[in-house]
């Protein structure tokens, strides 16, 4: 399965470790993630050479394509909110990730699309348990 994975690129990196570990755990699960280098450490680099205008249409043509949308929100981040939604009113199934001590938005927690979840983990291996049980229901309801 295609999915999608968002995270904070320019609001902060604090939580670039349990990115990584998101994107492992999906492609160790065969997943596809085309956003994989928006774990990495050099995403600020490879991203300051992209034109706005492309990153909104190859981002919004990756979110299309995919299945389903999985994001880290503790940290805050406007082009997150807006994939998240993005991937909503298009009927992507969409997991939201956060530490278990960082608020988020009622924007995100408020919502009660019946294809948005929202759950808080302690540690990295908490989030990636989240991660599994979650696809492992989204893939149970995927049409065949």
């Amino acid at each position: 399965m295609k999915i999608y994975f968002a995270c904070s690129i320019t609001g902060g990196r604090d939580d670039e470790a349990v990115y990584r570990r998101i994107v492992d755990a999906l492609l160790s699960a065969g997943h596809e993630v085309p956003t994989a280098l928006l774990a990495g450490p050099d995403v600020m680099e490879l991203e300051s050479i992209v034109d706005p205008q492309e990153v909104y249409t190859r981002d919004t043509g990756w979110i299309e394509e995919s299945a389903a949308l999985v994001a880290e929100v503790s940290t805050p981040s406007h082009g997150v909110g807006y994939e998240i939604g993005y991937a909503l009113q298009r009927g992507k199934k969409v997991l939201c990730l956060h530490r278990a001590e960082v608020p988020v938005s009622k924007m995100i927690t408020g919502n009660r699309s019946p294809g948005l979840s929202v759950f808080a983990y302690d540690n990295a291996e908490e989030a990636i348990r989240h991660l599994q049980n979650w696809l492992g229901n989204a893939l149970e309801n995927e049409p065949t």
